[in-house]
């Protein structure tokens, strides 16, 4: 047997438990394994219930996929518990045969400009957790009193952040938004969104699916400069042809900027159009304007010269915007005693294998996910990361497949073995005992009783509930960290 303690409940980490769970039952010699999915959170999924568009209904849906990883009678769902707080890196090694750290990226990176800091500049991953309905976040963060926006970046999470500002919030209402959410979409001020790349077109980082939504917004006038979208006006290397030529979504990206290109220069009221969006390029932030709050922002054109070195020209422009949100890339953060690459933002690693400060691998100590690579790739790319980094884990300790064997077939191509089916409670049988399981004696030792599956689905419940009770779609986020954990844990009468 062996016990794994996976800490992180998001995609990485529940497609770690779900590839050792299916890859530890195909080894030659099977071997069982009892999965421990800690989280800070009394509430899983990480990424795709705290960092997912509520409009996105279709990615968020995979929460139902993870839902089964959860329910594997060999997977405990262990919440409430944060690690440098609760446990610490010691515990953790001592009680299980392997860690496995996949707690992403969390952090947004900073833009490094003077202003940065004022009221009305926020990270993007606030902005998300708000919408998002994340507990760490006040419900009454953001009022959207500004009539204009500067987002900067152009990356998927800068086009969630662009559309949910332009998008009518009427069309929200049968999403799971937090209703306090809601209320401050209804009333917004917001009519002008800007969204801001210091590169071309060939190089924003945005998906085609992406984009072609912000066109198809109901009363919003998307444009694109026409200059801008010109692949040669600011890219005297050629750059961004080369790029067209060789990738597929570089060119259906532009297919769609292209449609979009204008002059730029008419007022939203000519158009008929409620709010304007406009996708700017080859523009970089110098300077966050404004005394109390924000009132503006500085941009200077940018370019690539005929050797191929990307700065500025010296040219500026200014907007008038009241408020500034950064999406310029995510950051993971350091675990407490975990060995970090804080030039990279990620635990050193060798195929998932930690590696310590003379780069050799830890026993026992392995990671996954964007804690692993850095922020790249998109939610289905953490499966087949996962499965690496089980592999490596299997090899170490179960004797797994060796050097010139063939590979396991990755986690989604693998049957879970056969086991009881869980009982009423879903954590109840994979438990057993209360002392039985690795963690138990150290936070009784603390009083801390973890959060279990059962009490998530009370979570769900209430939050099913309140989606009736407003006459709102399947669900209704709770808003806040106290209405989360009272539907956890009912207070006693």
């Amino acid at each position: 047997m062996l016990n794994v303690a996976v800490v992180g409940s998001g995609p990485a980490g529940l497609y770690a438990a779900e590839a050792l769970v299916k890859q530890a039952a195909a080894l030659p010699a099977p071997v069982p394994v009892r999965v421990d999915v800690i989280d800070r959170l009394p509430t899983p999924y990480g990424l795709v219930r705290y960092g997912v568009a509520p409009d996105h209904k279709s990615i968020k849906s995979i929460a139902q996929y993870l839902r089964k990883v959860l329910e594997s009678p060999d997977v405990r769902f262990v919440g409430g518990v944060h690690l440098g707080e609760d446990v610490t890196r010691d515990d953790l090694v001592s009680a299980y045969d392997a860690v496995i750290y996949a707690t992403g990226a969390m952090r947004d990176r900073r833009l490094g400009i003077p202003g940065e800091d004022l009221p009305g500049s926020y990270a993007a991953t606030d902005f998300v957790n708000w919408y998002c309905g994340h507990p760490d976040m006040d419900s009454e963060a953001f009022t959207l009193d500004a009539e204009s926006v500067a987002v900067i970046g152009v990356g998927n999470v800068a086009v969630d952040v662009a559309r949910i500002l332009a998008r009518d919030p009427h069309e929200l209402h049968t999403t799971d938004v937090p209703q306090p959410v809601l209320d401050a979409g209804h009333a917004r001020t917001v009519r002008v969104v800007h969204m801001l790349g210091r590169r071309g077109p060939a190089h924003a980082k945005f998906t085609t699916k992406e984009l072609r939504e912000l066109g198809e917004l109901p009363g919003v006038e998307l444009v694109v400069h026409g200059d801008e979208a010109d692949l040669n006006a600011f890219d005297l290397a050629g750059e961004g042809a080369v790029m067209a030529e060789s990738d597929r979504r570089v060119r259906g990206n532009l297919v769609a900027i292209t449609k979009w290109a204008q002059d730029g220069s008419a007022p939203p009221a000519s158009t008929g159009h409620a709010r304007r969006l406009t996708v700017r390029f080859w523009l970089r932030p110098t300077e966050i304007l404004g005394t109390e709050r924000v009132e503006g922002i500085t941009l200077e054109r940018t370019s690539i010269s005929a050797d191929g070195k990307f700065g500025g020209t010296g040219g500026f422009e200014t907007l008038d915007v009241q408020m500034v949100l950064r999406s310029v890339g995510y950051q993971s953060v350091p675990l407490p005693g975990v060995p970090f690459d804080p030039r990279a933002s990620v635990v050193p690693n060798a195929q998932g294998r930690v590696l310590g400060e003379d780069g050799t691998p830890l026993p026992g100590e392995y990671v996954a996910g964007w804690l692993k690579r850095g922020p790249t790739g998109v939610i289905g790319t953490n499966k087949s990361d996962a499965a690496e980094t089980v592999r490596c884990l299997l090899e170490d300790l179960a004797g797994g497949p060796g050097e010139g064997d063939v590979p396991l077939p990755r986690a989604g191509m693998l049957r879970y073995p056969d086991r009881p089916a869980p009982a009423a409670d879903p954590v109840a049988q994979a438990a057993g005992p209360a002392e039985a399981w690795p963690l138990a004696s150290v936070l009784a030792g603390k009083g801390i009783t973890p959060v279990s599956y059962a009490e998530w689905l009370r979570i769900e419940t209430a939050e099913a509930d309140l989606a009736q009770a407003l006459g709102r779609g399947e669900r209704v986020k709770l808003h806040n960290a106290e209405a989360i954990w009272s539907a956890c844990r009912p207070p006693t009468e």
